[in-house]
Formats: C-alpha cells, sequence, structure tokens
C-alpha cells in the first residue's frame, strides 16, 4: 500500500473487525476515516455478482468528472479486466480478503495517470455480498487531474490480504481461479511487470502481477 488513505482505510477496517474476519456495516463511523472520505466509496449489490456505487467520495467523482453513485462498478474497467476484476472481487466476498489494485487510467487526450484502489469486505445484514468498502487514490497529481475524466482503465498489478481466521473456501482456490482467468483474459502482447512490484515478489501473467500478501 503506498497512500496514505489506502492505508487508513486498512488500519480502521482492520481495528473494527478485531478477531473477526469482517466488520459490520453499521461499525463504520466516517469520523474516524475523515481524512480518507474523499478517497472512499462503497459498493452494494443485489444479486452478489454486479455491483454498483452506492455512495463515491468527491476525489473519485473528480477523477471521472461525473457523480458515480447507482453507476455499475465494472463500466469503469476495460472489457478485458471483467474476469479477473470479478475473481477478485468473489475473494472478498465470499473469503473475506482484502483485494489491492493498481491500475492505469487514461483520458481522451492519452494522458495516463497512475492509481491504487483497495477493497474490504464487509457485513450487512448477515451477509458478506451485498456491500463492500473501498478506496481510490491516484498516485500522482497532474494538473488535467479533474479537468479530464479518466476514460479508460487497466489493471497492472493484484494483491490478495488474506485474513487470520479463514472459515470458508481456501486461498489456494481463490488464486489458482484467480489466475486461470487472468491467463484466459489477458492477450501477451503487452509488456511485461517485472517480477518485483512495490518490492514484493510478484507472479507474472501477462500484463498483470499476482502478489500474495498477509496481513502484516
Amino acid at each position: 500500500m503506498q497512500q496514505r488513505s489506502t492505508k487508513t482505510l486498512y488500519s480502521y477496517w482492520n481495528e473494527i473487525r478485531g478477531a473477526r474476519s469482517t466488520p459490520e456495516r453499521r461499525d463504520i463511523d466516517p469520523t474516524r476515516i475523515r481524512d480518507a472520505l474523499a478517497h472512499t466509496f462503497i459498493l452494494e449489490s443485489i444479486d452478489g455478482i454486479e455491483f454498483s456505487f452506492r455512495l463515491a467520495g468527491s476525489h473519485i467523482c473528480a477523477t471521472y468528472c461525473r457523480e458515480l453513485k447507482t453507476r455499475p462498478f465494472s463500466s469503469l474497467w476495460a472489457l478485458g479486466d471483467h474476469d479477473a476484476l470479478e475473481t477478485l472481487m468473489r475473494a472478498v466476498t465470499e473469503d473475506h480478503a482484502v483485494a489491492l489494485v493498481t491500475f492505469e487510467g487514461q483520458t481522451e487526450r492519452g494522458e495516463k495517470l497512475g492509481f491504487e484502489m483497495a477493497l474490504f469486505p464487509l457485513r450487512h445484514n448477515g451477509v458478506t455480498t451485498t456491500r463492500m468498502l473501498g478506496g481510490l487514490t491516484a498516485l500522482d497529481a497532474p494538473y488535467w487531474l479533474g479537468i479530464h475524466p479518466i476514460i479508460d482503465q487497466r489493471i497492472t498489478g493484484l494483491r490478495l490480504i488474506w485474513p487470520d481466521d479463514r472459515d470458508t473456501m481456501t486461498p489456494e482456490g481463490y488464486r489458482k481461479a484467480m489466475t486461470d482467468d487472468i491467463a484466459a483474459v489477458v492477450n501477451d502482447t503487452h509488456t511485461p511487470l517485472p517480477s518485483t512490484v512495490s518490492g514484493f515478489s510478484a507472479r507474472r501473467y501477462a500484463h498483470l502481477a499476482v502478489i500474495d500478501g498477509g496481513k502484516a
């Protein structure tokens, strides 16, 4: 995790969950994450598969130059990344992992910028498949950010941080499913990533890097 807002959300999420694999939605106190609210979003789903924005912070909406409330989360992403992203989100909702995603966004003028995004599981009305807490922050602040909208984005790296208590499907199952999906949907013409990402050892799958992380 590179960005202060991401670290703030992760620290707070970890604090309020305690010994549980995921906290309750009602446990969240926005005043405790005031400094990160502009970079925070919540996703909601009816069927546990398709997620839409329930709310999104001001910096996130400014990145896309539009209000994101009720918009499908998948609409932000390139079609080739949908299968990998859906598999990653299942690891969050079903196995209560924290997902850390890096991606490159591009404007219609060809301007490019890196971003860091984190997805955190939440329990709501007894289930973990209808709500998800998230954070999204740009890695830099160019003059055009908030003026020229990001219209296309591609995943550049993935990392899953598993909870200490695992009482659902084993992490190995999701790791295999995720890497199989990545290999199936990404062609091999992209420039390979280095074998390390942000100091972590990475396994490469075409243009994606998968990093297995722990709580520490």
